[in-house]
């Protein structure tokens, strides 16, 4: 995989990770103000139903508890016995209601009579309740008389009961009355269920209109990043459709202006460059033909310098050397106009790595200057004269500006071949380094002039590149260390737009960012 296709993968991945994200906030954020709006209105209506429910029902029992009460207590004799207070217990209880009656007498207090003694006894009545109801209230005109009838809710052995009691006269019997609340809290339970369904109901129904609300925002917004990810790619007349006056709409305006503006900037800075390249490339052709003939005169005056006066041969010798420093000038130029368009091509063949490094080493006489470790037998499919020209700049840079002696060593890793240049000098600043491959740059900003062009290292890295390698350059334990890396076979060339290339020219021998 490329890494351009590994940078859209990732891209893609790390955008639909932040759109899944805002896709659940939404629905999060849907779903906890219906959940809350659904339980507070559920809460609020089973609490105002409970109310209602056990008020008419405590309500009902009550009042049928003080007529039955009253209308059969006048049927009691004084003093009665315990057999007439069961009597009178069972008659209240018997009104149509479902209730048990307790009935207890100060003349008798050994004597508690009950509808059903089995299950309710005075000991079931709340002390509480008790002293109330046998506390008398001081009798007035808003209050004519001294007793009432209490109440209270109590749970008996995990029952709910509604307990209402009171005393009938000064003298009489105290009754009270025990009234189930069974079916009302089973209403309630029913109601308080379908009360959590509906708050069910409502959650599922607000995560669903969540999504459907989040898929009406994201669309646009993942529009937006396909929109912007086709303009990082390079497609500059990327576009997005307006709808709407709403604020995506305003930021899809605003998308299109900024690739409007990039679009003419890239334009301009693009025809800018071509018209560069074009007068670099039309300059270096249009000094090859004059080069030509001065290089052939200064040949024929190098050859009779010896012979011409004293004072002038000075003068000659330093046009030869100006002559020939044009020359590589102009084809490093030349060199550098083809890999800008593209047009630099791989004449491949398998060679000996050591035999390239040697071949090299021994055309430029370097051989007393340079130790090599270079085994045979690693084999790779290279361009024997783009290469020659890679070992040229960094074995003439080295000795140049490093000192002799320079050490070459190759060994193979795995499917690649590593060459490395080292030499003995000073070593290269921490501040060059990140800029030796830089065109024309120098290390020291105060020359003007020296002997190498500045593109020695460049065009040397431009051929590494394009055979699918690297250099790399760093210190060492003494001097500066150059890592040529490439693998034993360069990837496939492009299928059009290539134009055979011109020759490499020899080494640029310069390292001025050393």
């Amino acid at each position: 995989m490329t890494d351009h296709q590994t940078t859209a993968r990732r891209f893609s991945t790390g955008r639909w990770r932040r759109l899944r994200s805002l896709r659940v906030r939404l629905i999060a954020v849907f779903a906890a103000v219906a959940l809350l709006a659904a339980v507070s209105a559920s809460g609020i209506a089973y609490w105002l139903n409970r109310d209602a429910v056990l008020k008419r029902a405590q309500d009902t029992a009550l009042n049928d508890f003080r007529l039955s009460l009253t209308r059969n207590v006048s049927e009691l004799p004084l003093n009665a016995s315990c057999p007439e207070l069961a009597t009178l217990a069972s008659n209240v209880a018997s009104s149509g209601l479902t209730y048990d009656v307790v009935v207890v007498d100060q003349a008798h207090p050994e004597c508690t009579a009950s509808s059903d003694p089995a299950h309710f006894t005075l000991a079931d009545v709340p002390t509480a309740l008790q002293s109330t109801v046998a506390k008398p209230r001081e009798v007035s005109e808003s209050n004519p008389y001294p007793y009432h009838l209490y109440w209270q809710r109590q749970n008996l052995e995990g029952r709910p009961f509604v307990i209402g009691g009171t005393k009938v006269v000064p003298n009489g019997p105290t009754a009270y009355m025990f009234k189930s609340l069974e079916n009302e809290r089973a209403d309630l339970n029913t109601l308080g269920w379908s009360l959590a369904i509906a708050t069910l109901l409502a959650l599922i129904g607000s995560a669903l209109l969540a999504q459907a609300a989040s898929a009406t925002v994201l669309r646009p917004v993942k529009r937006l990043g396909d929109a912007a990810r086709r303009l990082g790619q390079g497609h500059l007349d990327t576009r997005l459709e307006v709808e709407g006056s709403d604020e995506l709409a305003d930021l899809a305006r605003t998308f299109n202006r900024a690739a409007e503006s990039l679009h003419e900037q890239v334009e301009e800075l693009s025809a800018r460059e071509a018209q560069s390249r074009r007068f670099v490339a039309d300059m270096s052709h249009e000094l090859r033909t004059p080069l030509t003939a001065m290089t052939a005169v200064t040949d024929i005056l190098e050859d009779e310098a010896e012979s011409l006066d004293p004072m002038i041969e000075p003068a000659v010798r330093l046009v030869v050397s100006e002559t020939r420093r044009l020359s590589d000038l102009v084809e490093n130029l030349m060199e550098v106009t083809r890999f800008d368009a593209g047009t630099a091509k791989l004449v491949a063949d398998e060679v000996d790595v050591a035999d390239l490094i040697m071949s090299c080493i021994d055309g430029r006489a370097w051989y007393d200057a340079v130790e090599l470790d270079a085994p045979r037998g690693i084999l790779a499919v290279v361009d024997p004269r783009r290469l020659d020209v890679v070992f040229a700049n960094l074995i003439g840079n080295a000795l140049k500006h490093g000192g002799s002696p320079v050490r070459v060593k190759v060994r193979q890793d795995g499917k690649s071949v590593v060459v490395e240049v080292s030499d003995s000098g000073p070593g290269i600043p921490e501040d060059v380094l990140p800029h030796v491959f830089d065109r024309f740059y120098k290390a020291d900003r105060g020359r003007a002039r020296s002997e190498g062009s500045g593109l020695g290292l460049s065009i040397a890295m431009a051929n590494a590149q394009i055979h699918g390698g690297t250099i790399t350059a760093a210190n060492g334990e003494v001097g500066a260390v150059f890592t040529l890396t490439l693998p034993l076979t360069p990837p496939p060339p492009p299928s059009e737009g290539e134009a055979e290339g011109g020759p490499a020219g020899d080494a640029a021998e310069d390292k001025d960012a050393t």
